[in-house]
């Protein structure tokens, strides 16, 4: 009669069992009687993956996140604007203000070696005296060369004498698509050169201009904006700008971010500019 030996076949399923839910290499030895001896039959059971990481630090593009903020920071600047008028809403456009002394913060950008400037025009509409804080370090008076309140877009000009520039390359909004990571460079509540980042979320948003007008192609984000951000760059994969970056939704009263956020396309910026060019003026609403 054959005698018996106690079974190790569950025990070792067992084990093989948890090696697999926990991931972890398990070599199991398993060992059965049989006819003219004994047979051993090492198993090994390789790691198993426990997840796919992602490297939210770098864009399709190949770029990561820290270059395209190196490279652009130094082109974003602080707008300070002095009498300006109280904006419709000024929890929804974003403008860091000061109703008491009538001053509004905001940001812009540079676009040309000349001393072009790209904001928004709620964050100067009535401004009195303008100043624009650049990236290293200096204070300089600005004035306004085009404006166009129906699209919220103005440009302001500062002199060039003794400043190094930094002019962001302007890419095509038209080519945005949604999921695409996009950044927000600006200074919400008066902290310089903030970066936030997130995904293109819709196209094609309905939003208000400071004069009422209906702007139907704003870009809609949820990268993280809030007042001061407002005529900041929105940067896409390759460091480009297809966006100025304007208004927020709110949620019962707050002025912080929900996480819906709206830019104006650049398309729309680049009309005005292209009239600079050509030596004109622009003027709108």
């Amino acid at each position: 009669m054959r005698s018996s030996r106690p079974s190790l076949i569950s025990f070792c399923w067992g084990a093989l069992g948890g090696a697999l839910v926990t991931g972890t290499a398990l070599a199991v030895i398993l060992v059965s009687g049989g006819v003219g001896g004994s047979r051993t039959t090492v198993t090994v059971v390789q790691s198993a993956p426990l997840g796919v990481s992602v490297d939210r630090t770098r864009t399709k593009s190949g770029l990561e996140v820290r270059q395209i903020y190196e490279r652009s920071a130094s082109g974003v600047v602080f707008v300070n604007a002095t009498g300006v008028i109280q904006a419709q809403s000024p929890s929804e456009y974003l403008r860091g203000e000061s109703e008491e002394r009538g001053t509004a913060t905001g940001s812009g950008f540079e676009v040309d070696g000349r001393g072009t400037i790209l904001t928004n025009w709620h964050v100067i509409e009535g401004a009195t005296t303008i100043t624009v804080g650049l990236g290293h370090g200096r204070t300089v008076a600005a004035n306004v060369v085009a404006h166009d309140a129906s699209s919220d877009v103005a440009a302001l000009r500062i002199l060039t004498a003794g400043l190094t520039l930094h002019p962001l390359a302007l890419g095509d909004s038209a080519k945005a698509h949604i999921g695409e990571t996009v950044l927000a460079i600006g200074n919400p509540f008066g902290l310089e050169r903030t970066l936030t980042t997130g995904i293109v979320s819709a196209l094609q948003r309905r939003i208000q201009a400071p004069n009422g007008v209906t702007i139907s192609s704003a870009i809609q984000t949820d990268a993280a904006i809030n007042p001061g951000n407002s005529g900041g760059p929105l940067l896409n994969e390759q460091g480009e700008v297809i966006g100025i970056n304007s208004q927020i939704e709110t949620a019962g009263g707050h002025a912080g971010n929900v996480g819906i956020a709206f830019a104006i396309p650049i398309d729309t910026a680049k009309s005005e500019l292209a009239t600079l060019e050509r030596g004109g003026t622009v003027r709108g609403g």
